[in-house]
């Protein structure tokens, strides 16, 4: 026997490293392996060559490795990011002085780098960057609080010098305590390590607080010291306050007339009104540029005012030279504010010169933008130079910014004049291919002047579409299109002045039929034949074309209106009938909204009575009989109108009533189109062969039900009927006088027609309220187990008799039984309504049963018996759900 040769598979190199994952021979065993072996943490260069190698062979096993590479990957680069970012931190937090927008900057940009902030070291440093800024805004605060506390105690300062010194002196002690308090405060802010952090704006008011309260407080003791000196020693000078001087010379005993103040020596008043005008002009000048805030303008006016005031200082009054103090005050204000304003504007304009460029991907400035955007600013820097002094270093980056961006607007230039060029070329070359097919199409084809305009009107959207020009280009091409369009429409328009010509007539047409006493329909229609067939023949301009229509619409309408107008002056000139009619309307409209089916029901009988004409017939048989009374009367010899003597009174004879002429029929115009022998009234009816069934003397008469012939003895079918037919061919009967019923008017006819309408949805609404109503009484019975809440058998509904509901009754009134789940199914099938998604399982199984039981009645058939199986069982909530919605559709008549 020969043996088999046994092959030997060579082992792979790293499979003895992953634990014989390379020699596995199912996929779950070398997953299984790799698995244990990435669990022993092997080093990044080792997984590295066992997935080069294990990805080519096994793909599943392999996502285990590359999971695990691409994590180190990621915490490798997390590291990385991190080490950079917490460096940044630490310079952020080793610098003097700290931005805090660069500390919150520091964090947004952080997290979106992707660096790990809630891992140290970031966590660390985030925190000691937060612990930062809060000590800097907490400073700012403080600085705050000291500027209000500073005016604070200048208040109170000021206030003491309104009051007597002894008051002041009184409170010398706490004052004194106070002002030295913040001024510790103070120094304490200045010597604090993140001073040099808070904005800038935040010092300067400090120190101004400061140098404003030590003012004020020197002021004070200086004032307070020499007025208790002034008390102690009766030659001492008196303080500056004037409250204070005051109570000091009226201790002295000096008078108040001696107090008054020396009045300045008189001078002439030319003089004195030359130095008013001139240092009125002057004032005046300083305050309109201090209005307008020009800051070079400001300072030559005041340089102005200053003289004025140093030569008529003298002379003028207390009262000017005071606003002229203060218009000086402000122009110094302003001079100073305007510099540093202006340079704050100049390094806004700055940054947005060159934030021009540097804009975030897909939302780059184009290039008209651009070249509004730069125009702009240098305009804003020019306005800025006029204000204040020139800052020629933030002029040299202004510029530099702007050149820089309007390279942009040079490419859009190009780009647009490249435009420009061919945009003229396509325009010209549609000129020459209008003038063409001008040449070309002088007349319409095949009389298509519709097609014609149709293609005048492209060439105008081609043209409107060709692309932008500039305005000399543009008006340069305008006349030579213009010239080329009038050419290619020249046909058209000739063609057009002859149709204004014929509508014109057919206007004037128009005016003389809607003028006419009669109005003939048919000439009108024959007019607007001829003018639709015009208007499609040759087209006009939209807006031509509607005002010629409005005219000639215009008679017509008018001349219909007055017919109109004279129908509904006849329609209001209502009979007895139809105010009858309305009469019974309304009152069924009132019904309709009253909600009572009973009276609705009412109403409708008197509508139909008032429709039939039986209350304009019992009028009529009225005015018959006093007619035949008032002859009588007349034979005897009493005229018309007499007195009577009846009995010992005397009664007045009622007058004849004026003979009633009826209205003449119209005639029937409209026959039947019957072309078959002897239908018509002048060909004579042929004969027939006889049929199954005739006499056999071959006389015809009438038939019976079964087809045969029957006796002739019988006479006509109209012979037991006693009456006549009148001229339409209806049968009045003998025994009531022929009234003829008018036509209703068209306010009456609507009016019923509504009222019907409305009742019919009525009663529907009011049936299905009280078949929900039963349906929810009889439930409710279930549910109590009791009887006599069962609703009758007319309120449940006409399907349901006496012995249905007894059955239902009884069901009610017995002890409950256990849940009828089969009658509930059979009920929902005769009712053909979905069964709950718990119970189709049953259904299913119920119908596949159904099948099998060929005798057995259907559940259609059952369903009286299968509710009251459902009445007598247990009450609950699922149960009632289904049995309303099967009974809603098996209780509908």
């Amino acid at each position: 026997m020969n043996q088999a040769t046994v092959k030997t598979n060579e082992l792979h190199p790293l499979d003895a490293l992953t634990g014989g994952a390379f020699s596995a021979h199912t996929s779950g065993d070398r997953t299984a392996r790799i698995r244990e072996w990435l669990a022993r943490e092997p080093s990044a260069e080792q997984m590295q060559a066992v997935f080069k190698e294990l990805s080519i062979k096994d793909k599943g096993a392999a996502k285990l490795l590359r999971e695990r590479l691409d994590e180190i990957k990621r915490s490798k680069g997390q590291e990385v990011i991190a080490a950079e970012w917490a460096d940044k931190a630490k310079t952020l937090i080793s610098i003097p002085k700290l931005n805090i927008a660069d500390a919150l900057a520091w964090q947004r940009d952080a997290a979106k780098a992707g660096a790990p902030l809630s891992k140290e070291p970031l966590a660390a440093l985030k925190l000691q960057l937060a612990d930062r800024v809060k000590v800097i805004e907490d400073l700012q605060h403080r600085v705050q609080v000291q500027r209000e506390a500073a005016v604070l105690l200048a208040q109170r300062i000021e206030v003491l010098s309104t009051k007597p010194w002894r008051d002041a002196q009184a409170v010398w002690e706490s004052l004194r305590s106070d002002v030295d308090n913040w001024q510790i405060q103070a120094s304490g802010l200045l010597s604090d390590a993140n001073w040099p952090s808070v904005d800038m704006k935040f010092p300067p008011l400090l120190e101004a607080s400061r140098a404003q309260l030590l003012v004020v407080w020197d002021a004070f003791k200086g004032a307070l010291a020499l007025a208790v000196a002034a008390a102690e020693d009766g030659a001492a000078p008196l303080p500056p306050v004037q409250v204070w001087a005051d109570q000091l010379r009226a201790a002295r005993g000096v008078s108040a007339e001696a107090l008054a103040k020396p009045q300045k020596p008189k001078v002439d008043p030319a003089v004195k009104a030359h130095a008013i005008e001139a240092v009125r002009d002057a004032l005046t000048k300083l305050e309109l540029e201090i209005a307008q805030g020009h800051g070079k303008a400001s300072a030559g006016a005041a340089a102005a005012l200053r003289n004025s005031l140093k030569e008529f200082g003298k002379v003028i009054d207390d009262r000017l030279e005071n606003q002229a103090h203060a218009a000086l005050a402000a122009a110094g204000e302003l001079e100073g504010w305007q510099r540093w304003r202006a340079d704050q504007l100049r390094d806004e304009l700055v940054a947005k010169a060159e934030g021009l460029l540097k804009r975030p991907e897909g939302q780059a400035i184009g290039g008209r933008k651009m070249q509004e955007t730069l125009r702009a600013l240098r305009e804003q820097w020019k306005q800025t130079d006029q204000g204040g002094v020139p800052n020629h270093s933030l002029w040299k980056r202004f510029d530099e910014a702007c050149n820089e961006a309007h390279k942009v607007v040079e490419a859009w230039l190009e780009k647009v004049r490249t435009e420009a060029t061919q945009h003229r070329a396509q325009r010209l070359a549609l000129i020459e291919e209008l003038k063409t097919w001008a040449a070309a199409n002088t007349t319409a084809l095949d009389d298509d002047w519709k097609g014609f305009n149709r293609l005048l009107h492209d060439f105008a959207d081609r043209w409107r579409d060709a692309g932008h020009l500039g305005e000399k280009a543009f008006a340069e091409l305008q006349p030579l299109w213009k010239e080329a369009m009038a050419c290619a429409a020249a046909p058209l328009e000739a063609l057009q002045k002859q149709s204004l010509a014929r509508r014109q007539a057919m206007i004037d047409e128009a005016r003389a039929l809607g003028e006419a006493a009669v109005l003939r329909v048919d000439a009108v229609k024959s007019l607007q034949q001829r003018w639709q067939a015009e208007a499609h023949d040759v087209p006009m301009e939209r807006r031509q074309e509607q005002k010629l229509w409005d005219a000639f619409r215009k008679p017509i309408d008018e001349a219909f209106q007055r017919k109109t107008a004279e129908r509904e002056k006849a329609d209001q000139a209502l009979g007895e009938r139809d105010r009858v009619v309305l009469e019974a309307a309304k009152a069924l409209q009132k019904a309709n909204a009253a909600g009572d089916a009973t009276v609705i029901r009412a109403a409708i009988s008197a509508l139909d009575t008032a429709l039939r004409g039986q209350a304009q017939a019992q009028v009529a048989v009225q005015a018959a009989v006093q007619a035949e009374q008032g002859a009588r009367v007349g034979d005897a010899g009493q005229p018309s109108g007499a007195l009577v003597e009846s009995d010992g009174e005397l009664t007045a004879v009622p007058p004849e009533p004026a003979p009633v002429v009826a209205s003449p029929r119209k005639p029937v115009v409209a026959v039947r189109g019957d072309d078959r022998p002897g239908m018509k009234k002048g060909d004579p009816t042929p004969a027939r062969a006889g049929k199954f069934g005739d006499r056999k003397d071959g006389a015809k008469g009438p038939r019976d039900a079964r087809g045969g012939a029957r006796p002739d003895d019988r006479g006509p079918r109209d012979a037991g009927r006693a009456g006549t037919r009148d001229e339409r061919g209806v049968w009045r009967s003998d025994e009531r006088p022929a009234v003829d019923v008018p036509r209703l008017g068209d306010t009456a006819f609507r009016a019923q027609r509504e009222a019907l309408e409305h009742a019919q949805f009525a009663l529907k609404r009011l049936a299905a309220q009280a078949h929900g109503e039963a349906l929810t009484q009889l439930l409710m019975a279930w549910e109590r187990r009791d009887a006599t809440q069962v609703p009758a058998a007319q309120d449940i509904g006409a399907r349901i008799g006496p012995h249905t509901r007894g059955s239902w009754v009884k069901a009610v009134a017995a002890s409950p039984t256990a849940r009828a789940e089969v009658p509930l199914l059979r009920l929902e099938m005769a009712a053909e309504v979905p069964t709950p998604a718990a119970h189709l399982d049953a259904r299913r199984a119920l119908q596949l049963q159904l099948l099998t039981r060929r005798n057995d009645p259907i559940p259609a058939q059952t369903w009286e018996q299968d509710a009251a199986s459902v009445l007598a069982s247990d009450f609950d909530a699922d149960s009632a759900r289904r049995m309303q919605n099967a009974l809603k559709v098996l209780l509908r008549v």
